[in-house]
């Protein structure tokens, strides 16, 4: 079913597929002026994957507005900016970008990501085997989608494992668009709360966590503030985003046995399939809004200084220009380009621990249970939430 008419246009699904309107214009030129009352006014809505590449990587023409830091939400006031802003690479463009990145990318390189992967085998499999002991039905998302990237990104901050459903609610929260943007704002200060005790605590007695490893490495030179706020974000985008992957790209290989077959018979295709998932699915709608530093061209439009740029994520994955037929699932073509990590100094900084954490989990499930299968009403499309997915997954097998 189509999204509501109150969404805003580059959050609108329909199933699996970006709605139309983003694909009518993404073929008439790809840039479109277009009214977004969230964001409090018109903005530059980009479709096509050359541009969203042009805008994510031109940080001297195209700037953070870091005054729309709260995705979905109105400009942040200054005092609000003050108050979510520091830590965040997302609200920074280079320099001070380079170096809360350079602080923190050493942490998150592939190799790195690798100290992780024998505790995510036996997270995916815990699961695994409690779904199994229980028995048909299940929720895979509730049961499998949620508490796995949750627990392992528990393990890497150190998150007490008792408060893991409360930050899982808590994030789930901030994510949903119906609710106020005062709301979600309280939501983003009680997350801060909580995790200044950890940062505290982290510099009383520094473990083998991330928080440990940044507290005592003086060269990071990190206060408090940057310390939560770089916990905030990677609870945030390290949570709900591999979660809802997980659970949207089950129903994906479910509805294409033939690719789920592929994948269970030739688990060395677990990569390429990720890869794949990620382009067709792309579940985070679009990165922080920019704002043009200068008059400039973009997809044939000229675009006045000052203007706000939307890039519209899924659009762009659905690109010609990217791939050969672009609608089409095929786990066995090279995705590697896409845009669902985002693209130049902001590409996601936690994609090697996400795509380490869909490629077992996806090949796990598929071996242990080869005749799942989903079961009752349509599916439980999140519309509303910054990041797509599911509210729920029941299935058989």
């Amino acid at each position: 079913m189509a999204a509501m008419p109150t969404t805003p246009l580059h959050f609108r699904r329909v199933g699996f597929d970006p709605h139309p309107d983003l694909a009518e214009i993404r073929d008439q030129g790809g840039v479109r002026r277009v009214d977004s009352p969230a964001l409090g006014g018109p903005v530059w809505l980009v479709t096509r994957v050359e541009d969203v590449r042009l805008v994510y990587s031109d940080t001297r023409r195209f700037r953070i507005s870091a005054h729309h830091l709260v995705p979905g939400a109105p400009a942040l006031s200054d005092e609000e900016l003050a108050a979510v802003r520091p830590g965040n690479l997302l609200a920074f463009d280079p320099p001070e970008h380079t170096r809360l990145r350079r602080t923190l990318a050493p942490e998150f390189t592939a190799r790195r990501m690798r100290r992780l992967e024998p505790r995510i085998h036996d997270i995916v499999r815990d699961h695994l085997d409690a779904i199994e002991r229980q028995g048909p039905p299940a929720d895979l998302v509730a049961d499998f989608a949620l508490p796995v990237p949750a627990l392992v990104i528990c393990e890497l901050l150190g998150v007490p494992f008792a408060d893991r459903e409360a930050f899982q609610d808590r994030y789930t929260r901030f994510f949903d668009v119906t609710l106020t943007f005062e709301q979600r704002l309280a939501i983003q200060y009680e997350s801060k709360a909580y995790l200044a005790e950890l940062v505290a605590r982290a510099r009383v007695e520094p473990g083998d966590d991330l928080l440990g490893v940044l507290a005592r490495d003086e060269t990071a030179a990190l206060d408090d503030r940057e310390m939560v706020g770089v916990a905030d974000l990677l609870l945030l985008a390290g949570h709900e985003t591999t979660a809802n992957m997980l659970g949207l790209g089950v129903l994906a290989l479910l509805r294409h046995p033939d690719q789920l077959r592929l994948l269970r018979e030739e688990p060395e295709r677990a990569d390429a399939a990720v890869e794949e998932l990620l382009r067709w699915l792309t579940v985070v709608h679009t990165g922080v809004p920019r704002v043009t530093v200068a008059e400039v061209e973009l997809g044939g439009q000229v675009l006045g200084p000052g203007e706000l740029v939307v890039c519209s994520l899924p659009a762009a994955d659905r690109d010609p220009a990217l791939v050969p037929d672009p609608d089409v699932l095929d786990i066995t073509r090279d995705a590697g380009g896409h845009v669902a990590f985002g693209h130049g100094v902001h590409h996601c900084l936690g994609a090697p621990l996400a795509r380490m954490e869909m490629r077992i989990a996806f090949p796990a499930l598929a071996r242990r249970f080869p005749a799942l299968r989903a079961v009752g009403p349509a599916p439980d499309y999140r519309s509303q939430q910054v990041v797509y997915g599911l509210g729920s997954l029941p299935v058989t097998w």
